[in-house]
């Protein structure tokens, strides 16, 4: 733990002392981007020069350290900068790793909610008003992390990323709204838009993908098909609707066929969280020729590619992909806190475990066993 310091927000910026955060995988995934020392042979054998290389570059990551991770929080603004109006010192907020800025095509769009100026850039650890980080440690910028940097008391963060919510809304609960939970609900009910009494198959049980299967829930599905090669992850998902199980690895043929089998000819609506190309495929190909859409969540390897017969589109299937679920932070954030407000959506049992800040290292030893499903952090020991 160290002191950071934290200067006032400046235009289009507001300060946020974060109140709890907690530990999606995106921050343990550029965690993990650490220095390897590699060592280049002569063709003679002979030692040459010593280079570097991130481990992150191989999975498309790029380094940039020192920063702050932190991404999936809950707050209260402190104070904010010249032009501020949307919101004051004391609302309630979460910050959120991507932004609405509200005036480009994408945010004037029913359809889209990729902001031209502010989404997600995991590359960028500087601020947009002056290309400057507002962290330091003895005079040292250090960087930041998707613009939220929320393993941090304070920390600063552009207007068009904070969503103002009801203060009545309990931010150690609401605070897992800001990334996760949003994209796998959003991508049930906003992109693959079950009907009630509808198939669903959702590949992929970590947090992610049980949110889908809570979308899946509220929609009103019939049946929810959880695929997953872990089956301790089966029992926890029967909270979150699931129905049905299949481990792929307990079948001899694709598991894309053996869904068919099991819904008369395919699910109608199949959301894919895992980013594994060959889960990709077989969430496609499960789906029901004539009506069937299948929706892509999971981020693969920037360099795999999708290979699907053109007779499976031509069928009427239907692939999509979705970016944190089709919502709109500011526009639709504020509106998932009210489904849980309204007990509509259930957050108790996305939350697993809790920790002081000062125990930070407990939560990645946790996500890095594969233990829980998100553990709260207080950031006030």
């Amino acid at each position: 733990m160290e002191w950071v310091g934290v200067p006032p927000p400046q235009a289009r910026e507001g300060s946020i002392k974060s109140k709890y955060t907690s530990l999606p995988h995106t921050d343990v995934y550029f965690w993990e981007c650490k220095k390897l020392k590699l060592f280049r042979f002569g063709r003679d054998g002979s030692e040459g020069e010593l280079s570097f290389l991130c481990f992150g570059l191989v999975q498309g990551q790029t380094p940039l350290f020192p920063r702050i991770f932190g991404h999936e929080a809950a707050g209260i603004v402190e104070s904010i900068g010249e032009g501020v109006t949307d919101v004051k010192p004391g609302d309630h907020v979460l910050p959120i790793f991507t932004g609405e800025c509200k005036e480009c095509s994408h945010c004037k769009s029913e359809e889209s909610n990729m902001c031209d100026l502010l989404r997600i850039n995991t590359d960028r650890g500087v601020m947009l008003n002056d290309g400057k980080s507002r962290f330091s440690i003895k005079g040292k910028p250090i960087n930041h992390f998707l613009g939220t940097s929320t393993f941090s008391e304070y920390t600063v963060v552009h207007v068009g990323c904070l969503a103002k919510i009801n203060p009545a809304a309990p931010l150690d609960k609401v605070c897992v709204v800001s990334c996760g939970i949003s994209t796998g609900l959003g991508a049930t009910l906003n992109v693959a838009k079950p009907k009630k009494g509808s198939i669903v198959a959702v590949f992929g049980l970590g947090a992610v993908g049980l949110a889908a299967c809570e979308g899946a829930r509220i929609a009103g599905a019939s049946r929810i098909i959880g695929v997953d090669l872990n089956p301790n992850r089966f029992k926890d998902a029967k909270k979150f609707g699931v129905t049905d199980f299949v481990n792929p690895k307990d079948h001899q043929k694709p598991v894309q066929e053996v869904i068919a089998e099991m819904t008369n000819g395919g699910v109608d609506r199949a959301v894919e969280c895992t980013g594994n190309i060959n889960a990709m495929i077989s969430a496609f190909e499960c789906v029901h020729d004539g009506w069937g859409v299948a929706v892509l969540v999971g981020v693969p390897h920037q360099d795999a590619i999708f290979m699907s017969k053109p007779i499976n589109f031509l069928n009427e299937r239907t692939l999509k992909g979705t970016f944190f679920g089709n919502y709109k932070p500011r526009t639709d954030i504020p509106n998932v806190v009210e489904m849980y407000m309204k007990k509509e959506l259930e957050l108790e049992k996305f939350l697993t475990h809790r920790v002081k800040f000062s125990e930070i290292n407990k939560a990645f030893d946790l996500m890095l066993k594969g233990e829980g499903l998100r553990c709260i952090i207080t950031m006030e020991d």
